[in-house]
């Protein structure tokens, strides 16, 4: 997938003229994007344009104008692109029970280790590979930025909408599989397309 250049990045003035609109197609995008499995952990794959509306939100919200520092949210934001053959997605432990935070977040230490998050498609799966450094022995984010690599005989089972296509985490006490909608494998055809 192509990088995300200074180039594409809009000015921050006009890019508060234009934010309504960009945010109305961006949050359109997303819903196409973003599943949840279970009641607590949602995933949006990430594509170009989400990860570009990104950086403009941070440029945004911290007013950041020096193109050193632009390039700064370019560089971390393109290492979440995905590659070629490859889904890219973030990962959201949701958890808004303030007073149940660390209780509930407790619970999901390791699950970014191990084979705990996987898409199946045709009989084959495609764990979960995440990102290091969201974790350690006593604390663990509750964002999270995982690759998947499906291979080319499950790329054809997304393509054939008639074949089931799930994902799944199994962690600790957590087991939750969905099926993945016919408007999300579409976003995962051009996103393995690339």
């Amino acid at each position: 997938m192509k990088t995300i250049g200074l180039q594409d990045v809009i000015p921050y003035e006009e890019y508060e003229r234009q934010r309504g609109t960009v945010r109305a197609k961006i949050i359109a995008l997303k819903q196409r994007r973003r599943i949840s499995i279970g009641p607590l952990i949602t995933v949006v794959f990430e594509n170009h344009e989400t990860l570009q509306f990104q950086i403009q939100e941070m440029i945004r919200a911290e007013q950041i104008i020096d193109p050193l520092k632009v390039q700064d949210e370019l560089d971390v934001y393109n290492a979440l692109l995905p590659l070629p053959n490859e889904l890219s997605a973030t990962l959201l432990i949701e958890i808004t029970d303030e007073e149940k935070l660390k209780e509930n977040l407790h619970q999901f230490m390791g699950l970014d280790h191990g084979e705990k998050v996987v898409i199946t498609a045709g009989g084959e799966e495609a764990f979960g590979e995440f990102e290091g450094g969201r974790s350690h022995e006593t604390k663990i984010s509750a964002v999270h930025f995982v690759r998947f690599r499906p291979t080319a005989s499950m790329k054809a089972a997304i393509a054939d909408l008639t074949r089931p296509v799930t994902i799944r985490v199994n962690h600790g006490e957590y087991h939750h599989a969905v099926p993945i909608p016919g408007s999300m494998r579409e976003e995962w055809l051009a996103d393995l397309s690339v």
